[in-house]
């Protein structure tokens, strides 16, 4: 596994938002992490980041201890999230924000690098100087997944992309995150759009009140009773 946690704990004042699940990623795999809202999802991504600390667990990022990396070691590493609300520099512009994306690296490529996201977003290319506090929705999200590509990520961790999107916005982010997995990036997806995630993904956890309750194939969780009844919307 690229990813792996075991045990992996998060309280809030004493509240237990994640409850000793086990969770893991192989190198090249998109898998899917879903579940209601207030199941765990988002805070599970922030303890694999850096973000929250660990009530109790281990794990480890390419086969290093999780707990020997502090966030920005993560990030240097190449463990990136992309955050719940985008999280851009909204009075920065959008060339000025994939730079950022680029600060922890020292190599030549972060030009080569940049025309890639301008290629892979084009919507980006033709506003490169434009505040991305003006942006809507969709490029924010567009301009915040390619910040993150920017650091070059061995594992991108997406959470809500498609949070406040309009369907064609969100047909177009998801066909850029299925483009993203063919070239070579791991990814761990949280989305509350069961159904896109599971379309997209090879494997799935499913999340409850801070508990995974089933764990497998995306193919096959598609087609699981709970799962369609539960997050669906259909009748078993």
């Amino acid at each position: 596994m690229l990813l792996e946690a075991s045990g992996l704990t998060v309280a809030y004042g004493g509240i237990r938002a994640v409850k000793g699940i086990d969770i893991g990623v192989a190198e090249g795999e998109l898998v899917a992490l879903i579940g209601a809202n207030g199941a765990g999802k988002t805070t599970t991504l922030k303890a694999l980041a850096g973000v929250l600390p660990w009530t109790s667990g281990s794990g480890s990022f390419a086969g290093t201890p999780l707990s020997a990396l502090p966030l920005h070691q993560r990030v240097r590493r190449g463990l990136v999230l992309v955050p719940e609300g985008r999280g851009v520099f909204a009075r920065l512009s959008i060339a000025e924000n994939l730079d950022m994306g680029a600060y922890a690296r020292s190599d030549g490529e972060i030009g080569h690098d940049l025309a890639q996201m301008y290629e892979l977003f084009p919507r980006l290319a033709d506003r490169r100087t434009q505040l991305a506090g003006t942006l809507s929705g969709g490029e924010q999200q567009m301009l915040a997944m390619a910040r993150a590509l920017m650091a070059r990520p061995k594992l991108l961790m997406l959470d809500e992309p498609s949070m406040g999107l309009a369907p064609l916005v969100v047909e177009l982010i998801f066909n850029t995150i299925a483009r993203v997995a063919k070239q070579g990036v791991t990814i761990l997806l949280v989305e509350q759009n069961a159904r896109l995630a599971l379309t997209v993904s090879q494997r799935a956890y499913v999340m409850e009140s801070g508990l995974i309750t089933l764990a497998g194939k995306s193919s096959e969780l598609i087609n699981d009773a709970k799962v369609k009844t539960a997050y669906l919307g259909e009748q078993a």
